[in-house]
Formats: structure tokens, C-alpha cells, sequence
């Protein structure tokens, strides 16, 4: 099992969960982080830093956001998403943006 980052993410991009990760498994996007499956060793500790509450271990994932496990994992690999390892400000937006539905149609990639 692994954790994943989901929709509410996208467009917001609060970095605190990368402060606390201890593997370093967060990627970065232009307006979304994702968590590397192959690196996150199921701890949980991002859950509960995430502002936007968009972090959850695979098995609690909602039942509408289960396309993210797929996503997580080819965006990990994606040509541009780099490791982030150091907390740094959100998007200038993101606390509009934050609990939008509806913001998949707005990933970049």
C-alpha cells in the first residue's frame, strides 16, 4: 500500500507535507504534487499536514478520487516532476481553490 496525493491538490499545491516526508517521495508539477509509490513507506505523517486534506492511504481513497492511484504513480515518472524535499509557498491562489470539485480538467502536466 501507498499513499495518495488526490484532486483537491490540484490548483492549491501546499508543500507542507513535504517537510515531514522521511523518504523524500513527493513529486512535483506545475500546479500538483504527487507521491512516488515506490518510494512512500505507508507513514502516514502527511496525512495530517496536508491543508487541503488531500492526502490519504490508498485503502481510505474515496471511491470518485481512485483514478488518482494510477495518476500518482505515471506522474511520479513523468518527464519534469522532480523530487521536492523543502516546503515552499502554494500557489498565489490556492486557498480559493482549496475544496473545489471539479479541478481534475485543470491538471497540468
Amino acid at each position: 500500500m501507498t499513499h495518495v496525493v488526490s484532486e483537491n491538490c490540484i490548483k492549491c499545491k501546499y508543500t507542507d507535507c513535504v517537510d515531514v516526508c522521511p523518504v523524500d517521495c513527493f513529486r512535483e508539477g506545475p500546479n500538483m504534487l504527487v507521491i512516488d509509490p515506490d518510494e512512500c513507506i505507508d507513514c502516514a505523517v502527511c496525512i495530517p499536514e496536508c491543508p487541503a486534506n488531500a492526502i490519504f492511504a490508498e485503502e481510505d481513497l474515496p471511491a470518485d478520487q481512485i483514478a488518482f492511484i494510477k495518476l500518482n504513480a505515471d506522474l511520479a515518472f513523468a518527464d519534469g516532476w522532480k523530487s521536492i524535499t523543502k516546503r515552499k509557498p502554494a500557489l498565489p491562489d490556492a486557498d480559493e481553490w482549496n475544496g473545489q470539485p471539479g479541478k481534475v480538467k485543470d491538471l497540468q502536466r
